[in-house]
């Protein structure tokens, strides 16, 4: 009741002294939809937080008009969500972890790797070629021309396909399909299952490439959320969407690249599995630009701790541990586990650079620095 009036007053009920985590992201659609689904999902787990959603634009997203792999950069899409984060401007930011170099600035880390979706390539099919029943790649005839930004992409494709022709092409889903469906330029264009499958366009699916026969992006279909190294409270509150397969797989992967090096300028790709849970599997390959030169390595490795020093004592299960860039706790994935995929991915990397990865990669290199930007 308010002083003096005799009348009843309803005060309102404001949660002032919530927690407030600020999210950075790229404005595409991808990229909100990513953040939005984190943002959800955190908020399950913790209702009484306030998560605010901030949009930007990185480099990669102002660049429409030249290949992303002649710009020798390799934090295109991630430098100003990075510079944000350091800067305290945010607390938190969503990725997809292809996107992430190996080695990220001084002070952030990974703190949660979501479930990985499908991470396989697709065909997605000129509407008039739908129309004439041509849904894969196989169906085109010679000299059509293909759409992608992707040299892994290229290599392979081009090893398997040598009949036909790829363009690069650049921009959001929406531009690419645009570019696809309302122009002549390309006959199909090649994009990930994981993005499709996030903004529900999964039906615009003509063929899915089975990774055996085109190995994928390091991450590819896994979310990175990235934070301050030294942000203990925003760590411990990310960690819950890590999940323990897609952990173990990426850092393979990423430790295959740290270690193999060249990023999106060069054609690698790769394949991890987990068999049951007691066994990691890694494939790994470096291509020249037209796929003629490839060496190819698969190895495999043991996730069962029997005889391998048993599990930690219980006062170490809350202390964390980073590795490829992925901070985990103890508790969450045994360190040795993360031990056995970091060398995994070495060991593949090295195996290929003894095959001469190095040489295959950098004739990559430079064919695709002296190649014309015929970028669409």
């Amino acid at each position: 009741m308010a002083a003096g009036d005799g009348k009843h007053t309803i005060i309102p009920q404001h949660d002032d002294d919530a927690k407030i985590y600020r999210i950075g992201t790229r404005d595409s659609q991808l990229a909100m939809v990513q953040t939005r689904w984190v943002k959800a999902e955190l908020l399950k787990k913790n209702p009484a937080v306030k998560i605010e959603v901030v949009p930007m634009k990185t480099t990669g997203d102002k660049i429409l008009d030249k290949a992303l792999s002649k710009t020798g950069e390799k934090n295109l899409f991630t430098k100003e969500l990075e510079d944000a984060l350091l800067n305290g401007n945010v607390d938190i930011v969503v990725n997809s972890l292809k996107d992430m170099p190996s080695t990220l600035p001084a002070g952030l880390t990974i703190s949660a790797v979501s479930e990985r979706e499908c991470p396989d390539d697709a065909v997605v099919m000129h509407p008039g070629n739908v129309a004439k029943g041509r849904r894969k790649l196989s169906d085109l005839e010679p000299g059509s021309v293909v759409g992608t930004s992707s040299l892994r992409r290229i290599a392979q494709l081009t090893r398997a396909y040598p009949h036909l022709k790829f363009r690069s092409i650049r921009g959001n889903l929406q531009t690419r399909f645009r570019k696809l469906d309302q122009s002549d330029d390309f006959d199909c264009i090649i994009l990930a299952v994981a993005g499709l499958t996030r903004l529900n366009l999964t039906d615009r699916i003509t063929e899915r490439l089975c990774s055996k026969e085109c190995l994928y992006a390091i991450g590819q279909g896994a979310l990175a959320v990235e934070t301050r190294a030294d942000d203990h409270e925003t760590i411990k509150f990310v960690s819950t969407l890590h999940c323990k397969k897609t952990v173990l797989a990426t850092v393979a992967e990423r430790a295959f690249l740290k270690t193999l090096g060249g990023g999106c300028s060069v054609p690698q790709g790769v394949r991890s599995w987990v068999e049951d849970d007691v066994v990691l599997g890694l494939t790994g390959g470096a291509f020249n630009m037209d796929g003629s030169k490839a060496v190819v390595y698969t190895s495999t490795a043991s996730l069962d701790l029997q005889g391998m020093g048993g599990w930690l004592k219980q006062s170490d299960l809350d202390n964390c541990c980073e590795s490829a860039s992925i901070t985990t706790s103890h508790r969450f994935i045994h360190p040795l586990l993360l031990k056995i995929a970091g060398h995994l991915g070495r060991d593949v990397a090295i195996n290929l650079l003894k095959q001469g990865a190095a040489s295959i990669l950098d004739e990559a290199k430079e064919a695709n620095l002296k190649a014309p930007d015929n970028t669409i």
